[in-house]
């Protein structure tokens, strides 16, 4: 049974043995059907007899609650980001995202409880000899707004710098530099009259530095601390059962490995970035960025977004699944499997099977540095096909990163490819800079003003993304990205270009107790692949908006606008394949491009 809120509380009884049976004291449901809760991307699984419905956010949203349950929850802050430099020493790993869990959480039904995933923290593109620190991470957090009841995962400590610098404190802290301590790890609690003591520990320290050049350490993990220099590597992160079961663990909250000092520091498990591979952490595992390292063209990493799982035992299964990955959920006659990471989809039916699929690439991120291009949304493909008995990888492309402001900031990064079977999908092209066309992608990036061009589509993929405004203010317009639904529009005189239309998923796809995609034009939901805006140096009104005029639609970011020194780029949202939005003046970065998605379905 799960534990009291308050003494003499008999609701909460009832609403545990009924989420344990779906029933009243009479053995009848209320509703005659349990239907939980809704929201998130849903993953239904079994565990020794015992059915369980999850319910897995990796962007910001709303879990609504329609029948009373007793939930498990898990909540993962955004991975610290990591700095750069180009003269001596290298970088210390960023913290991984502080890990929270509680069971037990009694829920009512008409309950609405917002969830607010953090972001992976920036790194920090300058390329001064002295180097800067990266971005700390985002917190998570869950809240119940009874009390209210806020459960809270910190975000990591940001990595750097060279030489002799501290690591920063976070969910983990981040690795000390060349002779300097590493950051601590946090501890946060509920903030609730009935929760008043701190939840257990959500991470650990990074590590030491030693002297020298490639002293840096390593970031701590959610499941260790960072190694000591020279060049530590990160610490792992922790196991965690909610989002998928007993049978397929997920590792949340590595660290990151120090920049490249004697040997090659790797990130932790869970997401942390190293060296070599990727400097990044990934996204919605909170993982911390890679430190970075010294000489010119070298960067950090930036952090990995952060999670919520809530999961509540159902009691019985809604279907019997055919194939194993992913996210298992069951709609209107058909089994989804939903990959927001990178996993594999194995045919466990003994024949073919004949499935449908959505197959969604990372979006580009938008260029920097006085009015950069937004980025193209990552390529999209829908079709059928017969899949072999034979387990077949599934890849979901990574978004562009964001590109901090500074000297340097000014290019884009392109979008992750995404693929499965025979399908391979292009990621969106990177928003343009100063003297450079948008990239071309899945659909191509915005275009920079003054003048230049944006980037081209991949046939049948996207749309080409629009031209920066060739002279004149006050708006000094840079184009918008484009996306999956339509182009990018050019940036004007008056106004910035806004991001190309998403588009939405088949119906097959579109479960009314997911969210999986986001909200178009009007009522529309499930909508991903828009194009990130373009950047105005007037007010708000005047930037360009992600995925069309009135959004931010599709998940994708908006664009930058005044007062100066300018809003940075707004970035597009987790596994929706958008562009980001472009940054404004010299010191304002750019927004980063959303990570893909993969769908599955097959008749049940």
């Amino acid at each position: 049974m799960a534990p009291l809120r308050s003494l003499g509380n008999i609701r909460s009884i009832f609403n545990d043995f009924y989420a344990r049976t779906g029933t009243d004291a009479s053995g009848t449901s209320p509703t005659g059907v349990f239907a939980g809760a809704t929201g998130g991307t849903i993953s239904d699984y079994e565990d020794s007899g015992t059915f369980y419905r999850a319910h897995i956010f990796t962007a910001s949203g709303s879990l609504v609650i329609s029948d009373p349950i007793s939930a498990d929850i898990l909540a993962v802050g955004g991975g610290g980001g990591s700095g750069r430099a180009s003269g001596n020493g290298n970088f210390g790993g960023a913290g991984a995202g502080g890990m929270l869990t509680q069971t037990g959480v009694a829920l009512s039904p008409g309950t609405t409880c917002p969830i607010t995933i953090g972001g992976g923290g920036a790194y920090f593109g300058s390329t001064t000899s002295s180097g800067n620190y990266g971005g700390n991470g985002v917190d998570t957090a869950f809240t119940i707004p009874t009390g209210p009841t806020v459960y809270t995962a910190a975000g990591g400590g940001g990595g750097g710098g060279a030489d002799a610098s501290d690591g920063r404190p976070g969910g983990s802290g981040s690795g000390g530099g060349a002779n300097s301590p590493g950051g601590t790890g946090s501890q946060y609690g509920p903030s609730s009259p009935l929760n008043p003591g701190p939840a257990p520990g959500q991470g650990n320290p990074g590590g030491t530095g030693t002297s020298g050049d490639n002293g840096a350490a390593g970031g701590g993990g959610a499941g260790g601390s960072g190694s000591g220099g020279p060049g530590g590597d990160g610490g792992n992160g922790s196991p965690n059962v909610y989002a998928y079961g007993p049978g397929s663990p997920v590792t949340y909250a590595g660290g990151g490995g120090a920049g490249n000092g004697d040997g090659n520091p790797s990130g932790g498990t869970g997401g942390g970035g190293g060296h070599p591979g990727s400097a990044d952490g990934t996204a919605g595992l909170g993982g911390g960025g890679a430190g970075g390292l010294k000489g010119p063209g070298a960067r950090g990493g930036a952090g990995g977004s952060g999670t919520v799982v809530v999961r509540y035992q159902i009691p019985a299964s809604a279907g019997t699944a055919k194939a194993t990955g992913g996210a298992i959920s069951f709609y209107n006659g058909k089994t989804i499997h939903t990959f927001t990471n990178s996993g594999t989809f194995a045919n466990s039916s003994g024949g073919a099977l004949s499935i449908e699929y959505v197959v969604v690439a990372g979006g580009g991120s938008g260029g920097a540095k006085d009015n950069g291009g937004g980025g193209g949304a990552g390529g999209y493909l829908t079709g059928s096909t017969t899949c072999p008995t034979s387990p077949v990888t599934v890849t979901v492309g990574g978004g562009g990163n964001l590109v901090a402001g500074g000297n340097d900031g000014s290019q884009g990064t392109p979008g992750g490819l995404s693929g499965a079977l025979t399908v391979s999908v292009t990621g969106g092209g990177a928003g343009s800079g100063p003297n450079s066309p948008g990239g071309s992608g899945g659909s191509g990036g915005g275009g920079h003003y003054p003048g230049g061009s944006g980037g081209s589509a991949t046939a049948s993929q996207g749309n080409a993304g629009g031209d920066g405004a060739p002279s004149g203010g006050p708006a000094y317009g840079s184009g918008g990205g484009g996306g999956a639904g339509g182009a990018g529009q050019d940036g004007t005189s008056s106004q910035g270009g806004h991001g190309g239309l998403g588009i939405q998923l088949p119906s097959t796809f579109r479960d009314p107790a997911s969210t999986v995609g986001f909200p178009g034009p009007g009522p529309a939901k499930y909508f991903v692949a828009g194009g990130g805006g373009g950047v105005a140096d007037g007010a708000a009104p005047t930037t360009g908006r992600g995925g069309g005029s009135g959004g931010p639609y599709a998940g994708a970011g908006d664009g930058s606008y005044n007062p100066n020194p300018g809003t940075p780029g707004f970035s597009a949202q987790t596994n929706s394949g958008s562009g980001g939005g472009g940054g404004g003046s010299p010191t304002a970065p750019s927004g980063s491009g959303g990570s893909g998605i993969v769908l599955i379905a097959y008749p049940t």
